[in-house]
Order: C-alpha cells, then sequence, then structure tokens
C-alpha cells in the first residue's frame, strides 16, 4: 500500500492538534486538503479513513467517529487504543485526578434511568477511597488496605479544577440542565469499556445508550437515544417499542429539522458507509420543517464553548453545601 501523502498527514495532525472535531469541521478539512466534499465523494472519503487507520494500527491509534449522546452530533477524533501503565503515563492527570474521573463516569454510565448525567453536589461528593476498595474486591479483606496519601488527601476544591480541567479537555461537559455528563472525548475513547461494562444499548443504532429514553412498559427494558427516537418513529410512522412490540408511553419529540443539508442536496451528518461500529448509521433525512416555528431549544451540545465556562461559576456551590449532601 502507498504511503500517506500530505494531505492524510493533514487530517491526522488537524485531530491531534485541535482535538476532537464536529462532522462539519473536520468536513470541511477535508474539502479543502482535497478539494472534494465528503457528502458527495463517500467512496474517496472512506478509502482516506481508511489508509489512515491502517498506519495508525501499527502504533496502536484509531481515527474514531462518534455521536454526542445529548445532541446525536458526530465528532471526529483520533485516540488511544492501548491502556497499559507506559500508555498512562502521556496524560497530564494525576492519580488521585484519574479515579475522580473514573468514578464520575461509572456513577454516569450506570445511572439506572439512563440520564446520562450525574448533579454537581453528587460529582463533588464522590469518595476516591471507595474507588479503591471497589477496585481491590476480595484483596482488601485479606490484608488492611493502604490508601495512598494523595487520594486520602484530594480536597473539595481540587476535585472542583479537576472538573474545570476535565471539561476544558472535553472529557466531560456541562448538560443543558447544569449537570456533569460525559464529553465527547469520553464517548471516543469508551467504547470498548461501555460494551465490557455491560451499559445497555440502544434499540436502534445499537450504540452504548448512556443517555437515553426508556420504555415504560413492564418488564421492558428497551432505551433508545433521543436522537434515535425522532428518526425511528418519524420514518415508521408508528410508536410501538422496537423490543416488547407495545405502545411507546413516552412523549415523542417534535418534528425539527434532524440534519442540516448542504445546498448540494447531500447530508451534512451522514457519516461514512462501511464504518466501525462506533459510527453509528445516519439516513440521508430530508429537512424538515420545525412543528412549532420557534428556535431550536431541543439540540444542546456540550461543546467546547460550554466547558470554558469554569465550572465553580456554573454551579455557585460551596464547599459546606457540597458536605452537607
Amino acid at each position: 500500500m502507498p504511503p500517506l501523502n500530505w494531505r492524510h498527514h493533514t487530517l491526522i495532525q488537524a485531530l491531534l492538534n485541535r482535538g476532537p472535531l464536529k462532522e462539519k469541521d473536520f468536513h470541511s478539512i477535508f474539502s479543502g486538503v482535497t478539494g472534494k466534499y465528503p457528502g458527495s465523494h463517500q467512496e474517496l472519503f472512506n478509502d482516506y479513513l481508511l489508509k489512515i487507520n491502517r498506519e495508525l494500527s501499527s502504533y496502536q491509534f484509531e481515527l474514531r467517529a462518534c455521536r454526542d449522546q445529548y445532541d446525536g452530533n458526530v465528532w471526529y477524533g483520533v485516540v488511544n487504543n492501548v491502556a497499559d501503565e507506559q500508555s498512562k503515563l502521556g496524560t497530564k492527570y494525576s492519580v488521585p485526578q484519574i479515579a475522580f474521573y473514573k468514578a464520575i463516569i461509572e456513577a454516569i454510565a450506570h445511572g439506572e434511568m439512563a440520564q446520562g448525567s450525574i448533579s454537581n453536589i453528587d460529582a463533588l461528593n464522590i469518595r476516591l477511597e471507595n474507588q479503591i476498595l471497589a477496585g481491590m474486591g476480595s484483596e482488601s479483606q485479606d490484608a488492611p488496605l493502604q490508601i495512598p496519601a494523595a487520594i486520602r488527601n484530594f480536597t473539595m476544591s481540587q476535585k472542583e479544577k479537576t472538573l474545570d480541567e476535565l471539561m476544558q479537555d472535553k472529557w466531560l461537559c456541562l448538560t443543558p440542565d447544569g449537570n456533569i455528563g460525559l464529553g465527547v472525548r469520553s464517548c471516543l475513547d469508551l467504547r470498548s469499556w461501555f460494551r465490557s461494562s455491560d451499559i445497555p444499548s440502544c434499540e436502534v443504532c445499537n450504540e452504548a445508550a448512556v443517555k437515553g429514553d426508556l420504555c415504560q412498559n413492564k418488564g421492558c427494558v428497551a432505551r433508545i437515544h433521543h436522537y434515535c427516537l425522532k428518526k425511528f418513529f418519524q420514518k415508521r410512522g408508528e410508536i410501538l417499542c422496537p423490543r416488547c412490540g407495545k405502545h411507546w408511553q413516552n412523549q415523542l419529540p417534535k418534528a425539527e429539522a434532524l440534519e442540516e443539508e448542504e445546498p448540494n442536496g447531500t447530508n451534512q451528518s451522514q457519516p461514512p458507509t462501511g464504518r466501525t461500529r462506533s459510527q453509528p448509521a445516519a439516513g440521508r433525512e430530508r429537512k424538515r420543517p420545525r412543528a412549532n416555528g420557534g428556535d431550536d431549544s431541543v439540540t444542546v451540545a456540550c461543546s467546547s464553548s460550554q466547558a470554558s465556562q469554569p465550572v465553580s461559576d456554573l454551579r455557585r456551590i460551596t464547599r459546606s453545601s457540597a458536605l452537607q449532601r
């Protein structure tokens, strides 16, 4: 296979320098270096991604696409497929910060109501000692467990600072209702972890449904992403649960513009075909008229503009109020 050329290198460098990019931005860069728009040259776009991933696989990296759990927007990023001790040395986060992040992710992902977020107070009240005990399992019963000093002395102010940094780096995000949710970097990196941790999948796209709507019928465990729900029912014209076959009791999303359409008729939000499992399908939806004619108040991204605002300013939570919970 011929080596990568400067165009491939430019795409990789853009993701490494700027971090995860929205589909629109990544497509714009691709158009700039190739003169071709992915929507009308899908085969060429797929070929570029395939060649890039063949080269990156030698270094245990992957150029991957995912959908934001909260608004369904497609993002692209380069992820590390190895989680050994050597790869951890490249992170800027300390051991207690990483433990704090893991605890937040577990609390969000294992929420029984699939809310996809936890409150700021719940995040601040996470006890890292419990994470160490859970990780040790039965070993903690055989010998006294020594909690590292860095874990024991991880203060409330350090937690607040860590939340700010994790949001700025897009590992976490601030949801529209002011809670803490998964950032796009977590959605990109944690695909394998979602599967191994038995996080329930969306009945429509088969991806982890950390944030989703639950079937209200007794005994049914179906959950569907809100953005998948829009397409699924609006295409089928019926409101039956895909798992139990009974009436879907939740309120259906309003008929809104699901996808932005290019002037030439190509779909802006269509991921490449021939994708990996982390790239769910996006059908060619025509732009639908809004039901209420108002502003788009439903689709709110957990974007870097939200993350750049200090979480301490958004929460207005004092140390003492968090400890009282």
